[in-house]
């Protein structure tokens, strides 16, 4: 019995030696298939290295045999550009396009689908656009103006009409409280092409409302693009409104719905009749030479007024007329409402820009264009709409 133990225990000591070395073996196979995996294969478009790329398109991220696990963007001018991550961290792709001439740089974090780690940068710049259309908005960013104030966009380039939709989708407006509106293209009275943004109703006072343009790397068209984002906004103030009623020559100011007074003036002629409507306060001049040739009438007058208050761009204006002498008794201006100085002074003081002035009981049968100032309200809710390129 105790020899046969010794020989039934000599042959398990050759098996559990193979054993081992069989084990040692294949940990060594695993650990190195691990060394040789490859790393995820991370993609930049545009390609790294361009040095002109196409405009017209967002930055993406591709991870090919793996996953990425961290993206940063910046352009030359260090500020990091936001973009998405898709839920199975395969591809990441900018919120917005590329903008014109401008570098970028792509750091990425990949891993493989066994996990090996890998980094990698990636730059690249964009080609020059032929232009770069830029934008004047009104009302100011942080200014305060009246309850009918649109928000309006002037652009420097003409915007195709094909590429219209686009651009209004780029632009955000949102308010406190708030406020139904909608966007419209205008032809501005300087020629150039214009969006406005008006509410269904006049504002609430006291409306906070902020306007963003994702506006960079859209193409505007004819060879235009926009390079940068927007961001304003501002606030309305009391509700202050004027009436005109032109048969008795007089205007009549109202505050929050309720008359606070009136001044008496003298309004378009026959000939030339005051615009009828409801307009908007475009501007003011505490100081201004009233010339007649900007609204047509050659070399006739050439007179110093003050407390001008700007309604239309072609010369509706509220303003002093020291020099008529049948103010509140005869309409006899070329269009404008003349007033004493004193009572133009309060007119002013109490119409902020943006507020309104509706003329009534005017021979004028002229349909004043919404480009010609800040005429927004000439139009019904339905008609506006219609303005829209995404109606």
């Amino acid at each position: 019995m105790h020899a046969g133990t010794r020989r039934h225990t000599a042959r398990l000591i050759p098996a559990l030696l193979a054993a081992g070395l069989l084990m040692t073996a294949c940990g060594t196979g695993a650990g190195s298939s691990a060394a040789q995996e490859p790393a995820a294969k991370v993609t930049v478009t545009p390609a790294a290295g361009n040095t002109s790329a196409k405009l017209g398109s967002p930055i993406s991220v591709k991870a090919d045999g793996g996953k990425l696990t961290a993206v940063d963007v910046k352009d030359d001018k260090g500020a990091t550009v936001p973009g998405r991550l898709a839920a199975d961290g395969t591809s990441w792709t900018s919120e917005g396009k590329v903008r014109p001439k401008t570098t970028y740089t792509v750091h990425t974090k990949a891993a493989s689908a066994k996990g090996k780690e890998s980094s990698a940068t990636a730059t690249f710049t964009t080609e020059q656009a032929d232009k770069v259309n830029k934008l004047t908005n009104t009302p100011g960013n942080g200014q305060t103006v009246g309850t009918g104030m649109p928000i309006s966009i002037l652009f420097d380039h003409p915007i195709a009409k094909s590429r219209r939709a686009e651009v209004e989708k780029a632009l955000k407006v949102t308010t406190q409280p708030h406020v139904e509106g909608a966007w419209g293209w205008v032809k501005d009275w300087s020629g150039k092409d214009r969006i406005d943004w008006r509410p269904k109703d006049y504002w609430p006072a006291d409306t906070k409302v902020s306007v963003k343009g994702a506006l960079s790397g859209i193409d505007s068209g004819d060879g235009g693009w926009f390079a940068r984002d927007y961001d304003f906004g501002f606030t309305t103030g009391a509700d202050h409104k004027a009436v005109i009623d032109v048969p008795s020559h007089t205007l009549t100011m109202y505050e929050n719905g309720k008359p606070v007074g009136s001044v008496k003036g003298s309004a378009g002629s026959p000939q030339d009749p005051t615009r009828g409507g409801v307009h908007t306060v475009r501007s003011k001049n505490a100081a201004e030479t009233m010339d007649s040739a900007t609204i047509g009438h050659g070399d006739e007058w050439m007179l110093d007024s003050q407390w001008v208050t700007h309604l239309t761009a072609s010369g509706t204006f509220l303003h002093s007329a020291p020099w008529n002498k049948s103010i509140g008794v005869v309409n006899n201006s070329h269009g404008c409402f003349g007033m004493t100085t004193s009572d133009a002074k309060r007119v002013y003081d109490f119409l902020p820009v943006g507020s309104t002035v509706e003329v009534k009981g005017t021979a004028s049968t002229k349909k004043t264009d919404v480009g010609n100032g800040l005429e927004v309200w000439q139009e019904t809710w339905q008609q506006w709409q219609q303005r829209s390129a995404l109606k």
